[in-house]
C-alpha cells in the first residue's frame, strides 16, 4: 500500500516533468570536450538537451550513491563486528550445560576465574 502510494504521488509527477522536459528540449546542442578548439569535430557531441540533462542526473545520482556509502561505511563496519560478537555469544551460550533439575536458578553458569 504504501509502495503504490509513493508511486502514485512521487514517481508519475516526476515521469510527467521529465517526459515535459525531454519534449521541451529536443534541440541538438554542441558539448565540446577541447576548450580551447570549439570547433574540434572528434570531441564534440551534437545531442539533443535532454539527453545531457538525463546524463548529469544520473551522474548525480551515482555520485551521491557513492558518497553515502562511503560515509556509512563506519557503521556497516560497526554492525559487521557485532554481528560476530553476537555470535559468538550465541555459541558461548549454546555450549554451556544445562542446569541439573531442582538446583537453584543461575547456577549452572560457571564461576569466573580471577
Amino acid at each position: 500500500m504504501f509502495n503504490r502510494f509513493i508511486l502514485i504521488v512521487v514517481f508519475v509527477p516526476l515521469a510527467v516533468i521529465l517526459i515535459a522536459l525531454a519534449v521541451a528540449n529536443r534541440e541538438l546542442v554542441a558539448f565540446t570536450l577541447d576548450p580551447f578548439n570549439p570547433g574540434n569535430p572528434k570531441l564534440t557531441l551534437n545531442l539533443p538537451l535532454f539527453i545531457f540533462l538525463f546524463v548529469a542526473l544520473a551522474i548525480g545520482m551515482v555520485v551521491g550513491s557513492l558518497a553515502t556509502w562511503v560515509k556509512q561505511g563506519r557503521y556497516r563496519k560497526l554492525a559487521r563486528q557485532r554481528g560476530v560478537e553476537a555470535e559468538n555469544l550465541r555459541q558461548a551460550v549454546s555450549r554451556v550445560p544445562a542446569a541439573p533439575q531442582g538446583s537453584a536458578p543461575g547456577t549452572a553458569l560457571p564461576k569466573p576465574t580471577a
